[in-house]
């Protein structure tokens, strides 16, 4: 699956340098980048760049809310056409579920999934990448510019009823942008990253909302542009980070969401080319290094919302997978950061 994102996904980095007052020009380089190939805004780029210029520019800035200054610049139009359809849904659930079908032209590697949890919604996002990378700046970029698309549409006095990052917490001074942003006390060193609402904030209706918008944009997306179609491979990486935690990331329960048997989800994986353990595989890869990341999260913890039963077993997979054990590998990545 390619691992693109538009160029679009960096609108505001520009700015955002400037006023920390760092050349940009070095970094983009560093990842193979440059201002002319963004300037158009339905560039595809690579994902990994991304993530990494976003890494690297809070680094040498000394800026650990990059990403989050970067999500007070966004607005909805910075989606490209899809904005139309979107931001025109009639109520918030509606504008969601929107987001979550044209992910793949938006950005094809972040992961949504709306969870009820009695009574209250759980929006959690994360990336599905082939190889692990640290991530924070664009998870934290991620739910800024969610929570800005949700005050949008149902007023700018909305909140979520939390915010939570898998991160450690910033130091003290660098906590207002999360006031400003989320309008709610966040929370750090969570099992997940995601937004906590209400259940009846996805019915709240959109101010903005124009039915025949919304069809008219629709229907020049799918005339005028190539399909980007959700494929089974996607779905399944998204159930199977689901369902990691509660040990439940089987083939069989993976199908069972889906309203499929083993074996039909099995016959339409290989036509997409792929395979359930090599996507589960990709996923623990991806949230094992993002876990072990915050050093605050005990390897034994991290054990556990992989789905592994013993710490021995997460441990042996880890060596066999990236050559280190997971206190290996933390102490190497922390210690390249601290560096």
């Amino acid at each position: 699956m390619a691992e693109l994102v538009r160029a679009a996904s960096l609108t505001g980095y520009f700015p955002v340098m400037r006023v920390l007052g760092v050349d940009p020009r070095p970094l983009l380089r560093e990842t193979g980048l440059s201002r002319e190939l963004l300037e158009s805004p339905h560039q595809l780029i690579s994902a990994y760049a991304v993530i990494r210029l976003l890494e690297r520019s809070a680094e040498e800035t000394g800026c650990i809310t990059f990403g989050l200054r970067m999500a007070e610049e966004r607005s909805t139009a910075n989606l490209g056409v899809t904005s139309l359809v979107i931001a025109h849904q009639p109520t918030l659930g509606d504008v969601l579920q929107a987001l979550r079908e044209y992910r793949n032209r938006i950005n094809s590697t972040l992961v949504l999934h709306l969870e009820d949890i009695d009574g209250e919604v759980v929006l959690r996002e994360d990336f599905a990448l082939a190889a692990p990378i640290t991530a924070r700046q664009s998870i934290d970029l991620a739910l800024g510019v969610t929570a800005r698309l949700c005050a949008s549409v149902v007023g700018d006095s909305w909140a979520p009823l939390s915010i939570c990052f898998s991160h450690e917490a910033p130091p003290a001074a660098d906590m207002a942008i999360f006031g400003r942003l989320f309008k709610c006390r966040p929370q750090f060193d969570c099992e997940f990253n995601g937004l906590v609402m209400r259940e009846d904030d996805l019915t709240r209706p959109n101010l903005r909302a124009d039915s025949a918008m919304a069809l008219h944009a629709r229907d020049l997306i799918e005339s005028a542009m190539e399909p980007a179609l959700r494929t089974t491979a996607q779905d399944v990486e998204q159930a199977i980070m689901l369902f990691l935690p509660s040990g439940r990331a089987t083939i069989q329960h993976c199908a069972a969401s889906m309203g499929l048997t083993v074996r039909t989800l099995q016959r339409m994986l290989d036509a997409d080319g792929a395979r359930f353990s090599d996507l589960l595989g990709r996923a623990r890869m991806q949230l094992s290094a993002q876990y072990l990341a915050n050093p605050r999260t005990r390897v034994t913890d991290v054990a556990e919302m992989l789905g592994y039963a013993s710490i021995g077993a997460f441990t042996r997979w880890h060596a066999q997978t990236f050559g280190l054990s997971p206190r290996q590998w933390r102490a190497q990545n922390i210690g390249k950061r601290a560096r």
